[in-house]
């Protein structure tokens, strides 16, 4: 595991961009993961007009929202379109999501598995941490080698995202995610957090024991991950040979 910490979340944005850049540049035809919510969009700001090109890149999203229209502004749908395909300029229909409109949930989210797989899985995962340890849409509880689901939003997550609703009512209560097992197979996972009110989930995630009651704690499972944190968020990690960064800028080796 590698750890940059920044003095910014547009500063943290900008060394993990450096990691999506150089997977691009390495692989032009790289299959990506894209994460939606907040933690993501410095990393998304700091892509936006790097120059690099990535038309060739395919991509598959974390999860989707059942029970919303694609065009619904609050659908990852819509935010992936606005916030990833067009600010990068990707291909229309580069990025693929869970089909949430399908009858039978369940195959369709077997489908977006088998899909992962025939695209030769994902190269590098882009992933943003929960408040409660939640990778995508795996809340606690969630198996270790779970897959691609239909899952119930826990009642905190719920409120989390309430502030994108007119009401927390609104909120949907299932989703289509990948799993835990899902996403450990990605060649490459990086994690963007920013925040003091992510520092202790983070300082659980990468230090304390691998347990589902925090499913991103299978971050320490994987042999590849980049984690990149401004400094509020790594607030709960200093002290513990995490707290300082290998290079400005530079994801470094933690210790």
């Amino acid at each position: 595991m590698s750890l940059a910490v920044l003095d910014t979340p547009q500063a943290a944005g900008a060394a993990a961009a450096a990691v999506v850049q150089e997977c691009v540049q390495a692989k032009p035809d790289a299959v990506l993961g894209f994460a939606t919510g907040s933690s993501p969009l410095p990393l998304y700001d700091a892509l936006t007009g790097s120059g690099v090109d990535f038309s060739r890149i395919r991509g598959f999203a974390l999860d989707e929202y059942v029970g919303l229209d694609p065009g619904d502004s609050r659908s990852y749908a819509a935010v992936i379109e606005s916030e990833v395909v067009q600010r990068l300029g990707l291909q229309p229909g580069a990025v693929r999501l869970p089909d949430v409109a399908a009858a039978d949930l369940e195959a369709a989210a077997r489908d977006y598995e088998q899909a992962i797989r025939d695209a030769g899985g994902v190269d590098l995962q882009i992933l943003g941490i929960g408040h409660n340890g939640h990778l995508a849409f795996n809340e606690p509880g969630a198996a270790l080698d779970s897959r691609t689901r239909v899952e119930e939003l826990a009642e905190r997550t719920r409120r989390a995202n309430a502030r994108f609703f007119d009401s927390p009512d609104q909120v949907p209560t299932l989703c289509i995610t990948q799993g835990l097992g899902t996403i450990l197979e990605a060649g490459h996972l990086l994690l963007i957090a920013h925040g003091a009110d992510k520092a202790d989930i983070i300082a659980r995630a990468l230090q304390g024991p691998v347990d589902t009651d925090c499913p991103a704690s299978a971050l320490q499972l994987h042999p590849r991950v980049t984690v990149v944190l401004d400094r509020a968020a790594a607030a709960g990690l200093a002290g513990h040979g995490f707290g300082t960064p290998g290079t400005q800028g530079t994801p470094g080796p933690t210790s």
